[in-house]
């Protein structure tokens, strides 16, 4: 079966979800396109995941996909938290921001019964986790309307455990890729190999169809991925600068810049590893730092250092999320990026 087929879309084009650049008219324009849209919900309180939902109703009549994390929430750490916010303190002194007035909270919420709750009223045709899957009866309760189940993987191990547990497609997410990493029976980064040293490991160990992330941006990236044994492809950074996007003025700034080009995964923004451009942050206190809480405990005291720094038009304190291939980045709108990647699918043409 094809992944088109499995999903009911026209072209095997995965619009990566993106927390925090990206809402529901993303989706929509992809999905509209023949791709699969998808929306980022582990930052959606209940009432905003609903809005998004009815938004994507209205918007189009084609699969899309949501999105939810799947981490176990960590118990609070008052000692780690001190120390994080110790090592923070001379860039709230810098930017006049006063310590104690600082908020704690996850940032990030994991896959629950009121999520589910409201996906019940809107049944996407298809649901991805990131970090595993959730509970065996959550996840049930996703599989009672007839959803496709989707899950990352950064290893063999990963994806095998994923098939193992029934999901319908496994994204392999190479170590190229934007954003955190989808990595959940390990935490070192450094197991992590390239999406084409991946994905055909990944297509020989499973029966169920596979999706490339990572690296690829473009039509030929695309074949290339196809012709390695994938179903389908998944791009997130070259949808960062198509107008349906709600990527930050400082975040389009600096992909458009020579410097998107340096990359590094850090775990200063949430706590854990995700890739994202260079910037302050990042070389003062990482890429990877002991001192940051467990995920996703760390943002909640970066955040108004961003807030802070972006309202004066730096990005040296936000999480500028980019894969190792930034040159797809262009400001087109998202169904001519769409289609534009689907030119790498061989049965499309001749």
């Amino acid at each position: 079966m094809t992944l088109q087929n499995l999903l009911g879309i026209d072209l095997p084009i995965v619009q990566a979800p993106m927390a925090g650049v990206q809402g529901s008219a993303l989706a929509i324009a992809v999905s509209n396109a023949g791709g699969l849209g998808s929306l980022p919900c582990a930052m959606l309180t209940p009432q905003a995941l609903h809005a998004e939902l009815e938004a994507l109703r209205a918007g189009t009549a084609r699969p899309y996909n949501v999105n939810f994390f799947c981490h176990e929430p960590p118990a609070p750490d008052v000692a780690r938290d001190t120390a994080w916010r110790a090592a923070l303190s001379p860039y709230y002194a810098e930017l006049g921001i006063e310590p104690t007035q600082v908020p704690s909270g996850p940032g990030r919420a994991t896959f629950s019964d009121a999520a589910a709750d409201v996906l019940a009223e809107f049944r996407p045709a298809v649901v991805s986790f990131h970090f595993g899957l959730p509970a065996p009866q959550l996840l049930e309760r996703v599989r009672a309307w007839g959803a496709k189940v989707l899950g990352s993987a950064t290893t063999v191990q990963e994806a095998r455990w994923l098939e193992a547990r029934g999901v319908d497609a496994v994204i392999a997410q190479g170590l190229e890729a934007g954003g955190h990493r989808g990595m959940f029976l390990a935490s070192d980064p450094a197991t992590q190999i390239g999406t084409f040293a991946l994905l055909p490991q990944v297509v020989r160990a499973l029966r169920v169809p596979v999706i490339a992330a990572g690296g690829i941006a473009d039509a030929s990236g695309v074949a290339a991925a196809l012709a390695m044994g994938a179903a389908g492809v998944q791009v997130g950074t070259a949808y960062l600068l198509c107008p349906e996007a709600t990527t930050s003025a400082v975040h389009r700034a600096a992909l458009k810049e020579d410097g998107a080009w340096a990359t590094a995964i850090t775990n200063v923004f949430s706590g854990r590893p995700a890739r994202g451009i260079v910037n302050r942050l990042m070389r003062e206190l990482g890429p990877m730092s002991a001192l940051a809480p467990a995920f996703p405990l760390a943002s909640a005291a970066v955040a108004p250092l961003r807030a802070a720094a972006e309202a004066r038009g730096s990005g040296d304190f936000s999480p500028l999320w980019c894969g190792q291939n930034p040159s797809g980045c262009r400001e087109v709108p998202a169904a001519t990026l769409t289609r534009e990647l689907a030119a790498g699918v061989p049965r499309l043409h001749g």
